[in-house]
């Protein structure tokens, strides 16, 4: 296939990207709550390497869009933030998933 063969047929679902989920710091916290159940905010705050704030700001997002859930707790009275992923979520993630699966794979190469 040559790059004059790429239509618009292909290449469409960009145009209808989720751009909530397809910012890297969202899709990297939305990837890892993925494959848990759910994750504390200490756990995500390594695995995205992202900064406290940095991380608070993009799940305030998540929450706004109801793609997380965010649950507040005490565990012997130190605080803990648990952050999972709604069914919305989860749908939202499986969608930008399958767009980019089938924009990529009819490119060349």
């Amino acid at each position: 296939m040559s790059p004059s063969e790429i239509g618009s047929e292909e290449l469409g679902p960009i145009a209808d990207i989720n751009r909530m989920v397809h910012e890297p710091a969202r899709l990297m916290i939305l990837a890892v709550l993925h494959v848990v159940e759910s994750a504390d905010f200490v756990f995500l705050l390594h695995q995205t390497g992202l900064t406290r704030g940095n991380l608070s700001s993009h799940l305030s997002k998540l929450e706004t869009a109801g793609y997380v859930a965010i649950e507040k707790e005490f565990v012997e009275k130190i605080p803990r933030t648990l952050i999972r992923l709604t069914g919305e979520g989860r749908k939202a993630f499986q969608a930008y998933r399958q767009s980019m699966l089938q924009v990529l794979g009819h490119l060349p190469g």
